[in-house]
């Protein structure tokens, strides 16, 4: 029986249109100052190859393509120096809805999530924090997805099984597989930078896919 539901942040609940912005002109000017030129395409270019071969960390991995082997170490520490404060959360239009009868059926709900540890002081500034039981970010711990662990603890948190949570995400590699090897249900936003992904076999394929937050809700009504 479905007890709970499990979320990843940016997707289903942040739309993330100016974070994502925000990274690759941060890309563009580190990559700049090592005196590379970027284009769109180019940066177009480097993120279908990400998505394609399932980087865990998409960002590291099309400044690891863009930069080339002789200045990969100097992007990559030019990179992390120039991180910046966590944006605001921009709610995906509809979701608050979804959650506030998701906890209405009585199901727990939880984060898990590659975030910064302040997430749900982000969430609760956009309104929807109050939903959550519990949450597992890798700012808490230093876990990162596609990593089991962070969904177990998520699980553990909420003091479920995982075969009686469903995972809400975007990406195959960091929300879809794992869940799925672990016993969970699985919903497909397809959505954003990860959209174009595509399972490598049969255990990879969400168990839905949908395109918006009423579809998330009326993929999880179905499961119940």
């Amino acid at each position: 029986m479905i007890e709970a539901v499990l979320f990843d942040v940016g997707g289903p609940l942040d739309l993330e249109i100016a974070h994502e912005a925000r990274v690759e002109r941060r890309m563009v000017e580190v990559l700049g100052d090592l005196g590379l030129a970027v284009d769109a395409a180019a940066l177009q270019a480097a993120s279908d190859w990400a998505v394609e071969v399932f980087a865990p960390d998409a960002y590291g991995a099309m400044l690891w393509r863009l930069a080339g082997p002789e200045k990969r170490e100097a992007a990559l520490a030019a990179w992390g120096a120039a991180s910046g404060p966590p944006l605001p959360i921009d709610p995906r239009p509809g979701v608050g809805e979804v959650l506030s009868e998701l906890r209405g059926r009585g199901l727990k709900l939880g984060l898990a999530a590659n975030q910064p540890s302040r997430t749900v002081e982000r969430l609760h500034a956009c309104g929807l924090g109050a939903f959550f039981d519990g949450s597992e970010t890798t700012g808490d711990h230093g876990l990162r997805k596609p990593d089991v662990r962070l969904f177990l603890r998520a699980c553990e948190r909420l003091g479920v099984a995982p075969e009686c949570c469903i995972m809400v995400g975007d990406r195959i590699d960091c929300d879809i597989a794992p869940a799925r090897m672990l016993g969970m249900k699985t919903v497909r936003l397809v959505h954003g930078r990860h959209a174009a992904q595509r399972p490598r076999w049969a255990g990879e394929v969400p168990d839905a896919e949908v395109a918006d937050a009423a579809g998330i809700g009326r993929a999880i009504a179905a499961m119940l």
